[in-house]
């Protein structure tokens, strides 16, 4: 997590009360905000909440929204937080932070809310759209190399829907491929065989000559490693599409 540095208060109140603005800027978010017992997820939900909950509903609430927002919360779970927090505090003080958190996480950036709060599950970054393979994927896939020497390691996300077509690792020695997921939860499935649903710390290993497709659950954002296993003469052979129908009985 990079430091958290504030200068509000030295900006606001240097002259006036400089005293406090040392304690703003200094030990509150200098010290405290950049403690790591607790992640800044957290940190950021715990502030929220005790912000609702004494009935502050000024620029100070929309700020640590928006700071919440950036460390990974995502719509549902910000409206989650505040219903629940409702129960114990007050029903007029959840409809006043809504507002304010409707404008935060407005339904345009809903994708990339869910986008975020996907990242902030795992270690690995979501890299970049895959458009050098996006004929190959139904939906939007991301490519993030993790290592490219001694063996090809890759995180690939999937939004959720997005799979890649049938396809096969042919090689005249070795080869294939292992699938590591990291976050989300997806499915892997071999020609001829049930799919088999894949969540964070499931690994799969694939043959060479075996046909198959994997991607993301219908609702759910979907990422693993690619480690593809040295061998000679590799390639892939990229087939057909994967059957609406067939994926559409996938939950």
């Amino acid at each position: 997590m990079e430091k958290i540095v504030q200068t509000a208060g030295q900006d606001a109140l240097g002259k006036f009360a400089p005293e406090f603005a040392h304690l703003n800027d200094n030990i509150l978010f200098g010290e405290v905000w950049n403690n790591g017992d607790i992640n800044h997820k957290t940190r950021c939900i715990i502030t929220v909440v005790a912000l609702m909950s004494s009935g502050i509903a000024d620029s100070s609430l929309k700020y640590h929204l928006e700071n919440a927002k950036k460390a990974g919360v995502a719509r549902k779970e910000i409206a989650a937080i505040i219903t629940h927090t409702a129960f114990y505090v007050g029903w007029p003080k959840g409809w006043a932070v809504f507002n304010m958190a409707k404008e935060v996480w407005s339904e345009e950036g809903a994708v990339t809310d869910e986008k975020s709060a996907h990242a902030a599950e795992m270690v690995f970054p979501i890299g970049e759209p895959n458009d050098a393979f996006a004929q190959y994927f139904i939906g939007q896939s991301y490519l993030a190399p993790v290592s490219a020497n001694q063996v090809g390691i890759f995180n690939v996300t999937f939004e959720p829907g997005c799979r890649n077509n049938w396809h096969i690792h042919h090689a005249d020695k070795g080869g294939g491929q292992i699938l590591v997921c990291v976050a989300g939860r997806g499915y892997y499935q071999e020609w001829g065989k049930d799919a088999v649903e894949m969540k964070p710390g499931d690994c799969i290993n694939i043959p060479v000559g075996v046909k198959h497709w994997h991607g993301a659950a219908p609702d759910s954002w979907f990422s693993h490693l690619a480690v593809e296993v040295p061998g000679e003469n590799g390639s892939n052979e990229w087939l057909e599409a994967v059957d609406e129908n067939q994926y559409g009985i996938l939950k």
